[in-house]
């Protein structure tokens, strides 16, 4: 299961990575796309594949990995990189488009192993804390979705859009794959730890 996991989370950065730039790049909803592939698909698949396993970096430094404060740390991530200038550098220059994609990938992996990394055997509170840290995160990324959804004009001017879609229209869909997958998949999992932290005997751990 842990090999699977990985290669999905492998193939699903490759699939979204390899991807030509003329596709990626052409509108709001297909650079979204990919956003969404890397931080709610790709990052979870890698992070889960290693929970709880001998290479769980959380099992060899808990203290350094505190779930909630890195849900904290990928929310200003987020958002920072959907403000319209860091999100136009990002669509035109390789470089920021680089350091974009890098920070998504690491702070939801980070997010993920945070909450559900460490030794199996005590969870205790982290894995509450975990809880919050993924509904925290499912709560933002659903209302940046809505923003970009419901928003009355378009936010990124600079950006394309795909054929037979106006700007705000792409933007809309944009905000929509947002606010499904990015939203969804958290909420996933937060609801999945909360059963295994109603299932587990609470034991003591440092968060």
């Amino acid at each position: 299961m842990r090999r699977a996991l990985a290669l999905l989370g492998a193939a699903t950065l490759a699939l979204a990575w390899l991807a030509p730039a003329s596709v990626t790049h052409r509108s709001f909803s297909a650079h979204m796309t990919l956003h969404v592939a890397v931080v709610a698909v790709a990052a979870p698949l890698l992070a889960l594949s290693l929970a709880g396993s001998r290479f769980d970096p959380v099992r060899r430094a808990p203290a350094w990995f505190p779930p909630i404060p890195v849900s904290l740390l990928e929310l200003v991530a987020v958002w920072t990189w959907h403000a319209p200038a860091p999100h136009h550098a990002a669509q035109h220059h390789a470089g920021w488009w680089a350091l974009e994609q890098f920070t998504f990938l690491l702070t939801g992996f980070l997010v993920w192993i945070a909450a559900f990394g460490g030794d199996p055997s005590r969870r205790g509170d982290r894995a509450a804390a975990g809880v919050v840290a993924l509904l925290l995160t499912s709560m933002h990324m659903t209302l940046l979705g809505a923003l970009l959804a419901l928003a009355p004009r378009p936010l990124y001017p600079s950006c394309g859009a795909h054929p037979g879609l106006s700007a705000l229209d792409d933007q809309h869909l944009g905000g929509a794959i947002m606010l499904l997958v990015g939203g969804l998949s958290y909420l996933a999992g937060g609801l999945w730890l909360t059963v295994d932290v109603l299932r587990r005997p609470r034991a003591t751990e440092p968060a």
